[in-house]
Parts: C-alpha cells; sequence; structure tokens
C-alpha cells in the first residue's frame, strides 16, 4: 500500500453542462465569471445548446462512466463508492466533497475527465478539489485541509495508456478504410491560449509545452498503429477547435475549418477528425465537429467522417481502474503503463505546473 490509510472513495470531476434551455446561461455565468460578460451576449455564445434544446451530453455520459465503473472496480476487487462533482454544473466539487464529508470518508482518490496538463485541464480541477477541502493545490497532500476533509488524490494522466489510444486506433482504422487512398488525419483537440500551452507541465520541460507535445505523442501511436493495420502510410496534423478567446489574444492553431480548407486547396481527397482531446462525445464534439465541421466539409465537397471518443469503451472503464489500482498499491512509476516516450506521467504534478502568470496571481 502507499501507506497506511487506505482509500476509501473515488471521485469523478468533470467540467459540467447544462440539461435544460433555463440552465444555459447560469451555467456560462459560472463558467465566464469575473469577465463581466453581458446575459445578452452569453445567450449569442451558447447558441450551440440551445440547438440542443438546453441540453449538454456530458452530464448523461459521466452516468454512463459510474455505471459502468463500478462493476468493473469490484470486479478488480477495488470496489468502492463513487462520488461525482462537476466545476460548473449540479452536482458542484464542494457539494460532493460535503457529501464525502458526511459520509465519513477520510481519504480518496479523484479521475478528472481530462487527460492532458495544462490549467484549464488539470491545474483548475486541482484547485478546485483543493478549495472545497479548504487547502491549496500549490501544497503537497492538497495543504491544510479543514477538519474532516478528505485527503483526495487526482489520479496521474493517462493520456498514452492503451485503455484510451486503442479505442481511437480502431476508430482511425474503420473509417479510413470507408475513404479514398490519401485520406488524411486531422487530430482535434481543444484551443487554448498560447500562453497557457506554453505554460502547461513542469515548467522548461517542453518548448511548446506538455499540452501539445502529450497530444503529438498521441498522435503518433494513434496514426502509426492505424498504418500498419490499414496499410496505407497515413498523414496527420494536430489542428484545434473550440476557441473562445478575444481575436486579439494569441491561441494555438490552426481551427479545424480553416484547416479543412487548406486540404482542399492540397486535393487532398478525404479527411478522418480523430477528436483526441475529449473523453467523450460531449458538446465540442456534437457541435464544433458533428455540426460545423462536418457541413464546412460537405460544402467544400471533401469526404469527412469522424471518429468516436472512448466514452464507456470497456478498455477506457479499464483504464480507470488501472489509474486507481496504480495509486492503491503504490506501483513505481517503472511499472505503470504508458505508450509513448513521454509517459508514465507522474502522479503528483509540481507546485508551479500549468502556472500562467494570469493564475500566479490568484491568491
Amino acid at each position: 500500500m502507499s501507506d497506511e490509510q487506505p482509500y476509501e472513495a473515488l471521485l469523478l470531476v468533470s467540467f459540467g453542462g447544462p440539461e435544460s434551455v433555463d440552465e444555459v446561461v447560469p451555467f456560462l455565468r459560472r463558467v465566464t465569471s469575473g469577465r463581466g460578460i453581458p446575459d445578452e451576449r452569453l445567450k449569442q455564445v451558447g447558441a450551440h445548446y440551445f440547438h440542443f434544446d438546453g441540453v449538454s451530453p456530458i452530464n448523461a455520459q459521466n452516468r454512463a462512466l459510474i455505471a459502468a465503473l463500478g462493476p468493473a472496480l469490484d470486479d478488480a476487487s477495488l470496489g468502492m463508492p463513487i462520488y461525482w462533482g462537476n466545476l460548473y454544473s449540479e452536482p458542484f466539487v464542494p457539494d460532493a466533497i460535503e457529501q464525502m464529508r458526511a459520509d465519513g470518508i477520510t481519504k480518496a482518490v479523484a479521475f478528472v475527465t481530462s487527460v492532458y496538463s495544462s490549467g484549464p485541464g488539470c491545474r483548475r480541477y486541482r484547485e478546485a478539489i483543493a478549495a472545497a477541502c479548504g487547502g491549496s493545490a500549490d501544497v503537497d497532500d492538497n495543504g491544510m485541509r479543514d477538519a474532516g476533509s478528505p485527503r483526495i488524490d487526482k489520479l496521474r494522466h493517462g493520456f498514452d495508456h492503451p485503455g484510451f489510444i486503442e479505442p481511437f486506433i480502431d476508430g482511425v482504422v474503420e473509417a479510413v478504410e470507408q475513404l479514398p487512398v490519401g485520406t488524411r488525419l486531422a487530430f482535434t483537440t481543444h484551443s487554448l491560449p498560447l500562453s497557457a500551452a506554453t505554460a502547461s507541465g513542469p515548467p522548461g520541460r517542453f518548448e511548446q509545452g506538455a499540452y501539445v507535445s502529450q497530444h503529438r505523442a498521441v498522435a503518433e501511436l494513434v496514426a502509426h498503429a492505424a498504418s500498419d493495420q490499414t496499410g496505407r502510410d497515413l498523414l496527420w496534423d494536430l489542428v484545434f477547435q473550440s476557441r473562445s478567446g478575444p481575436p486579439s489574444q494569441p491561441w494555438l492553431a490552426p481551427d479545424i475549418s480553416d484547416h479543412l480548407d487548406e486540404l482542399v486547396a492540397e486535393g487532398v481527397p478525404g479527411v478522418v477528425v480523430v477528436p483526441i482531446g475529449f473523453v467523450s462525445d460531449h458538446m465540442e464534439v456534437m457541435w464544433d465537429l458533428d455540426t460545423a465541421a462536418a457541413e464546412h466539409a460537405a460544402s467544400l465537397g471533401l469526404p469527412f467522417a469522424r471518429v468516436s471518443t472512448p466514452g464507456t469503451d470497456p478498455r477506457f472503464v479499464a483504464m480507470i481502474v488501472d489509474l486507481v489500482r496504480e495509486q492503491i498499491n503504490g506501483v513505481a512509476i517503472s511499472a505503470q503503463t504508458a505508450m509513448s516516450p513521454l509517459g508514465p506521467w507522474p502522479q503528483q504534478c509540481p507546485r508551479d505546473c500549468c502556472i500562467t502568470p494570469e493564475r500566479a496571481a490568484r491568491p
């Protein structure tokens, strides 16, 4: 065991999303808190939610993941209660941790539905968990916790674990075989401000930051395996989507729509879009890819296919169980499972990991 006190629960932490028309604007207020964006503008920003009657699929997907995780943990003799908290919609992280306190949980592991290093995709979640426990994300062991608050250890990033990689490989192979020879792969992920991307991961380790480096490692693994299985030399690009910042702020590029224009100009006969930045088919996938990007490709006459995310694929569920097992049993990093030279990623983030000037200025 990693120490004398056993782990008693698993906390699933996610972004959250609205589940009715009436929840859309309050949800977006929380997401954009501190920016002073008026409600009328938020209604415009949230048009894609209204397109789906105000319902984001992410909460239903998390419920399905929890339903799959329970039996999988039991089968691995790791059975424990599963709690769920979101950053921006019910159930909220503080409410989940309050329930853990009430249930007498003193020590738990946390799985975040983001498998890469970045301020928005990791540190923000660490900060939310630590704040709900009365501590600081900058101090080991969540800092000084409130009396009665559980110790919560976030599981390591699983970006290059086979349970995350293999479902994408299968999806690419299936999609490529339905499109012409010469089809290009477009690996997509959420765009970030360049400052946040560069600051991701341990300071100074990656020239472009860990976020881009980890995504490129995943793309290389998937493309190489799919090329072997299809007998095609599959060329690929890493592109970005879901930008939300002001035009004056530099963000990761190219955007998926601009990339589709470039592919047509190059005479590429088809594109397979692979959303490696996401663990489930939530709103950024449904809207930015299945709606906006697919419609743009159709307008260009470009054959288009989109690969599914892992979701509740048994291999992805098994990956989470494996990460829990590693943490519970104190498995040495040399014995942990990873497919790229970057992994296994350390479980403990450095104190100055993913710190941008903006985040460093926060109390």
